[in-house]
């Protein structure tokens, strides 16, 4: 069965670098709009038999981004694709797993219900908000981390000193996954959220004083529990040269303006998602592409992730 790499517009440096790392080009294919603004999708080469991953991101903007992969999914489908394998590194609406208030839809189940209609045979994502989201999706979901690929651009940077902290209770097992890589004590900021933009701080669980904190977080999003975060923490008497590491940097909204006056030297994220406007911002970013492109080469060849997967 042949393999074939496939990209949607979401993210095209990223699956560059994929195809690159696999020594293959990119399947071609047309992504045009019709004047009333409907997406068009035609596929340019033949998948008829053949083993296809869609490499496509479901940043911002969302439901673009999501709406695209189906409908990548189902030209494939229709084609007659073999195995269809969506390569989503960041998966939008995987933070609406539940009912907060009661009524609300569930919003992962929904776009878990659409790539199954779609015609996608597995999923692969990194870092998702929540480890549970697996047992929504009726087809396999491939949990990936990229903790130890931080880690390890971490790791020459933090001295005796350093401490990892969790923003918020949410971020607990991803902050014990990175203290057993970096071997560093964890401290937890409890936080409590008001709004989408809006969080308050209740104090800090931990030893952080004279300390230089390490932030963690699956996503920074518009940068509010970052910045609780970090006056909760200078509160507390740590350093003021704090570091902050997180799988998905999407910098939204007023993110860019909350983040530049904290004394954060680092911010560090993955190319999981097209590369946002950060301004100013200290901001870097390590490639998912080698990880993702060892994850292609695995599936094709089937062959087991075990020492990929985010285990709880």
């Amino acid at each position: 069965m042949s393999l074939v790499l496939l990209a949607g517009t979401s993210n095209p440096p990223l699956a560059e670098a994929i195809a690159s790392c696999l020594g293959l080009s990119l399947a071609e294919r047309e992504a045009t709009r019709f004047p009333d603004g409907e997406m068009h999708i035609e596929i340019r080469a033949s998948v008829r038999g053949c083993d296809v991953y869609l490499l496509q991101s479901a940043g911002p903007p969302v439901e673009e981004n999501l709406f695209q992969l189906l409908l990548l999914a189902d030209a494939c489908r229709r084609a007659g694709a073999a195995r269809l394998t969506g390569i989503v590194p960041y998966l939008g609406y995987a933070r609406q797993d539940r009912r907060a208030t009661g009524r609300e839809p569930v919003g992962a189940r929904l776009i878990a219900d659409l790539m199954g209609a779609g015609g996608l045979h597995r999923i692969v994502a990194v870092d998702l908000h929540s480890a549970a989201l697996e047992g929504i999706f009726g087809m396999p979901l491939e949990h990936l981390t990229a903790v130890p690929l931080l880690g390890e651009k971490l790791r020459n940077d933090l001295g005796d000193d350093a401490v990892i902290v969790a923003p918020d209770l949410g971020a607990t097992k991803l902050a014990e996954r990175y203290a057993r890589l970096l071997r560093l004590p964890v401290a937890f900021v409890h936080k409590r959220r008001l709004s989408g933009e809006r969080v308050t701080v209740r104090g800090v669980t931990g030893e952080v004083r004279d300390r230089t904190p390490l932030i963690i977080d699956d996503m920074v999003t518009t940068g509010g529990t970052v910045e609780a975060a970090v006056g909760a923490l200078l509160e507390a008497g740590c350093r003021p040269e704090m570091t902050v590491a997180a799988t998905h940097g999407l910098f939204v909204g007023p993110a860019t303006d909350r983040l530049r006056p904290l004394p954060v030297k680092r911010i560090l994220t993955t190319d999981s998602v097209a590369l946002p406007d950060t301004g100013s911002l200290p901001h870097q970013r390590a490639s998912l592409a080698p990880l993702l492109a060892d994850v292609v080469s695995r599936l094709h060849g089937d062959r087991s992730l075990s020492d990929l997967i985010a285990h709880a």
